[in-house]
């Protein structure tokens, strides 16, 4: 009883600072939640599925996810700092991003964590980079991006900074001291003209998690793209993902290097 309470004590502060969803079922896997203790674990994923008005393969699912979360949250706990890169400015140590491919303008919805890495900054440099192959001639337009900002700053300047890439500034409410994290959420539209997504960082990037729904046009070959040239439009080399039931695909990258692209594309 005792070892069950002191893992009860440390699994409860990770699992409630979790999203509402990931929460609840957790909260269920491990019996945290009064109304779901029950002996089996099945019975408990029952209860979770009948909260969340879910089906309990999605529910097993979700709680693969969270699990993966919190073992995240426990290792940065156990670490002595935040990894800071000097002359950097700024970094991300989290980007999340979910890509729907089945709208009638493909949607990115970004939420980024980011990390002062000197004192003062009020301003982040952020950037998307909108593939187009060599051969087509094509440029992107600063019009052909749609930028929604909905939390954590101001948007206060837009420009092409090359033929595929759009340089934007984000105002913080306040200006970061060294160390201090900040949280900022934004949503991209645009029409992708090629059959790819990457993440290409202009600063150091702790975590890039990039979720991709095809919904019912599944290409044929998905392949993830990791440390590659951004002008690399011809690469087919790559673990090759499967896409689930729901028509998406998720991949996760490490330690981003700047200039380098981290994605997935697709035939």
């Amino acid at each position: 009883m005792e070892m069950r309470r002191k893992l009860s004590d440390r699994l409860r502060p990770l699992v409630e600072s979790l999203p509402e969803d990931l929460k609840i079922v957790l909260l269920a896997a491990f019996a945290l939640e009064e109304r779901a203790r029950k002996p089996f674990y099945q019975d408990r994923v029952r209860w979770a599925a009948r909260t969340l008005d879910r089906d309990d393969r999605t529910v097993r699912r979700r709680i693969d996810e969270g699990i993966e979360q919190i073992a995240a949250l426990a290792v940065a706990a156990a670490e002595p700092a935040a990894r800071l890169y000097p002359g950097s400015g700024w970094h991300t140590e989290e980007l999340r991003v979910t890509l729907a491919l089945d709208q009638p303008v493909p949607e990115a919805f970004e939420f980024r964590r980011v990390i002062a890495d000197a004192d003062e900054i009020a301003v982040l440099d952020l950037a998307l980079t909108l593939p187009v192959t060599a051969e087509s001639g094509d440029s992107v337009h600063e019009s052909d991006l749609g930028v929604d900002v909905f939390h954590g700053g101001v948007l206060t300047r837009r420009v092409m900074e090359s033929s595929d890439r759009i340089g934007l500034s984000l105002r913080l409410p306040e200006p970061l001291r060294r160390g201090a994290r900040h949280e900022v959420g934004l949503r991209f539209r645009a029409n992708l003209r090629e059959p790819r997504y990457v993440c290409v960082p202009r600063h150091p990037c702790d975590l890039f998690d990039l979720h991709v729904r095809f919904g019912e046009r599944v290409p044929k070959r998905i392949v993830r793209q990791e440390k590659v040239s951004p002008a690399d439009d011809r690469s087919r080399t790559g673990a090759v993902l499967p896409a689930d039931d729901a028509g998406e695909v998720h991949v996760r990258f490490r330690h981003l290097e700047p200039g380098f692209a981290y994605g997935i594309r697709w035939d």
